[in-house]
């Protein structure tokens, strides 16, 4: 949200009050909050009619500077806030010295100064990292009466900004504008259905915005020097996180909000779905299982969209009779075959539902300000919300659920949760704008922590469309509504990305694109994006995915790379483990991994995919193909073929491979089997590493499927030959080979 006109004006009607200079500081043991007139005070008449700007400094983590900027603070408490993980016993240093007042958590600083005008700097030891001058502080009031407060932080010389949820315009976020708001609007919009107020730059630091409501950034776009947030009203928390590189930026602000489950072995298996508006019932769907194994196509999860329930009545929970007489012995078939299931639900009661009376009378739907249920027409006709803030609502919703998972539903794909009204009344008195995003957040805590609860930790994994920050800790997500085409390829990847950035560690994509029949080209390119993320899903609008819908090449191509992905589960399994324990994401932007490396900054057409193997989709119906390798020997998993960087690499690719490189001196576990994803990862695995130095030695950790330990190897290099030997742990045999640097 803009509120200047250029430099030196303001846009009609808005007034801004802004920080002069400090007049006192109160410091504690933690923290200290500082006061600052509007203008100069040069005597006691200017104390009079003067607004006074409120800023309080703490450190809620270690490595993270709090900042909340206030006007008039005597506003009701509003509801929801973010679940944050605060840490009150880390150490912080609070010094006050005549020149400035400063706040020390691990190696990041602010400094205020206490002299001349507006001034603080973060800092990392004596480097500054970032700052908020003179002008970047507003409260501001437009010609509507409305309030802001606004801060800005200094952008330097050639910084870039990632992140703020799954955004699929440009990845690079530098001049734009970003309005966090949860929005269904497919992937071709400035829309997101995930928003997240938290971004990540490039310098080395992240900032996240302590407000589920609507937040909007002018990421260098109203000041191109600075990156401002806003939100309504007196005031503004926000988090300056420290680095210095973005893996320790992530890994803060997922220890702060969250950070992802560990999801069970078999999710990684490719999953098969009815489509959505296609005709289908258990005949179709048997079809489609026996197809796949006729073909000997590895299906690990099949997924029944919308019509499993009749029409008009979304959500009901109740299947179809008309198509699945009998849903109880076709799970139990489907079980009987190694396959485990998923079905589409949403958070909304069509009126036709019988849960629409029952939730009603129970007072578990959202209400209009006069009591009436909140309704409309758009996607079910009267539909009504579930009002996850009643503990009652949740529970009775969730109990609905654990009727099918008793049934022998093993998941569910939680759909929608975006369009969420503002003019409504919340059953806990939550501010209707902050549910707007924070709703997504009950939603699929709901239903995730139903699925942990009955299925045990580890083994609960939904298949989700809207998030906010801390949604994270409920994988997976998949990035909506794409067309089938090269394009909408690209730009689900572009979501992926700053998704990823945004500290969320899975995400998928739908193989071939979900609006409109891909073409047969776009599709084989689709499945090796899809086989290569870190969960896969054939799903289509009005058309099957299933592959020999396209043509028998497509098959071939299907059963490549899927096989090649299981083949991969121990590497995969480490990445994922990372995920868990750190934030780290499976499908990495460049720049995580290379962040001195200027070049990885505006990469959006590739991705690590964990830390060591590079991916670069094939977008092109001629399979040309442009990618950048950092420096060093890098060597194609598929083909052998070998690249040395850094520097551009033009190739043509067959739709049987895809550049898929492994980073220079890495050692990539090869898993045993190539049938499915959920299978004793370190027995017989195969350790090869990839253009090794000499006398380097590498441990790699192979996590154990139900969560264990694992087992961990140390390889080693000489001379020519790899050697390795289990350090930890246990393996029923192994073996260990090299690829080195062709001559």
């Amino acid at each position: 949200m803009k509120f200047t006109d250029g430099y030196w004006q303001l846009r009609p009607g808005v007034t801004v009050l802004r920080p002069g200079a400090v007049e006192s500081v109160e410091p504690d043991e933690r923290s200290f909050t500082v006061f600052a007139p509007i203008g100069r005070i040069t005597g006691r008449g200017d104390t009079l009619n003067r607004p006074v700007v409120t800023v309080r400094f703490f450190s809620p983590a270690p490595g993270v500077v709090g900042v909340t900027v206030g006007h008039h603070s005597g506003g009701l408490p509003k509801q929801p806030r973010f679940v944050l993980a605060e840490d009150t016993d880390h150490p912080v240093q609070v010094e006050v010295t005549g020149l400035s007042a400063r706040l020390t958590t691990g190696e990041l600083t602010v400094r205020v100064a206490l002299t001349g005008p507006w001034q603080v700097d973060f800092l990392r030891g004596d480097r500054l990292v970032t700052s908020s001058t003179e002008r970047s502080i507003g409260v501001v009031t437009d010609a509507d009466g409305q309030k802001y407060v606004h801060d800005r932080l200094a952008l330097g010389v050639g910084e870039t900004v990632y992140g703020l949820g799954e955004r699929f315009g440009a990845y690079v976020k530098n001049g734009q504008t970003v309005e966090i708001w949860n929005a269904d609007g497919g992937t071709a919009s400035e829309q997101a259905y995930k928003n997240v107020p938290f971004y990540l730059s490039s310098a080395g630091y992240g900032v996240f915005v302590d407000h589920p409501e609507h937040v909007s950034f002018e990421v260098g776009s109203e000041v191109v020097s600075q990156t401002q947030f806003s939100v309504p009203g007196q005031s503004l928390t926000y988090h300056v996180i420290d680095g210095p590189s973005p893996k320790e930026v992530l890994r803060r602000y997922t220890a702060l909000t969250g950070r992802p489950a560990r999801v069970p072995a078999w999710s990684y298996g490719l999953w098969l779905s009815t489509s959505f508006t296609t005709s289908y019932d258990e005949k179709t769907v048997t079809e489609f299982i026996d197809g796949m194994a006729e073909r000997d196509l590895p299906l690990s999860v099949f997924h029944f969209d919308c019509f499993w329930m009749r029409q008009f009545h979304w959500v009901d929970f109740i299947w179809d009779p008309a198509t699945f007489p009998d849903p109880e012995g076709m799970l139990r078939r489907l079980h009987e075959r190694g396959l485990k299931v998923c079905v589409w639900i949403n958070p909304y009661i069509a009126q036709r539902s019988y849960l629409f009376e029952e939730g009603r009378q129970a007072g578990y739907l959202v209400r209009n300000p006069d009591g009436s249920i909140w309704q409309w027409d758009k996607w079910q006709a009267g539909m009504a919300l579930v009002d996850f803030t009643n503990p009652d609502a949740a529970r009775w919703y969730a109990d609905k659920l654990k009727v099918l998972l008793d049934m022998g539903v093993d998941c569910f794909k939680t759909d929608f949760g975006e369009r969420i009204p503002t003019d409504v009344i919340w059953h806990d008195g939550a501010d209707p704008q902050r549910m707007h995003n924070y709703y997504s957040y009950l939603y699929n805590k709901t239903v995730f922590e139903l699925l942990e609860a009955e299925r045990g930790t580890g083994e609960a994994v939904v298949f989700a469309r809207s998030a906010t920050a801390g949604g994270q800790q409920f994988p997976v997500h998949w990035g909506g509504d794409c067309e089938s085409t090269f394009v909408a390829m690209a730009e689900s990847l572009r979501g992926g990305l700053s998704l990823a950035a945004s500290g969320f560690g899975y995400w998928s994509h739908d193989i071939g694109g979900f609006e409109g029949t891909p073409d047969p080209a776009v599709f084989k390119r689709w499945i090796a994006f899809g086989l290569l993320s870190s969960h896969s899903r054939l799903h289509g609008s009005g058309s099957y995915r299933v592959p020999w819908a396209y043509d028998d090449e497509a098959v071939e191509v299907l059963r490549r790379f899927t096989r090649l992905k299981l083949s991969l589960m121990p590497y995969l399994a480490a990445a994922a483990d990372e995920a868990h324990r750190e934030g780290i994401p499976v499908m990495r932007p460049m720049i995580l991994e290379f962040p001195d490396d200027p070049t990885t900054a505006y990469l959006d057409r590739q991705y690590m995919l964990g830390p060591d193997l590079l991916v670069a989709p094939v977008m092109s119906p001629d399979g040309q193909v442009t990618y950048y390798v950092p420096a060093g020997t890098w060597t194609n998993l598929m083909t052998g073929a070998q690249v040395t960087g850094p520097g551009w690499v033009n190739e043509k690719h067959g739709f049987d491979t895809v550049p898929v490189l492994a980073r220079p001196g890495a050692v990539i576990p090869f898993g045993s089997v190539t049938d499915r994803p959920d299978y004793p990862w370190a027995d017989g695995v195969q350790l090869r590493m990839y253009a090794p130095a000499q006398g380097q030695r590498t441990r790699v950790r192979i996590p154990s499927p139900d969560g264990g330990p694992g087992t961990e190897f140390e390889v080693r290099y000489q001379d020519g030959t790899a050697t390795a030997e289990v350090v930890a742990g246990a393996s029923s045999g192994y073996g260990c080979e090299v690829t080195e640097v062709a001559t």
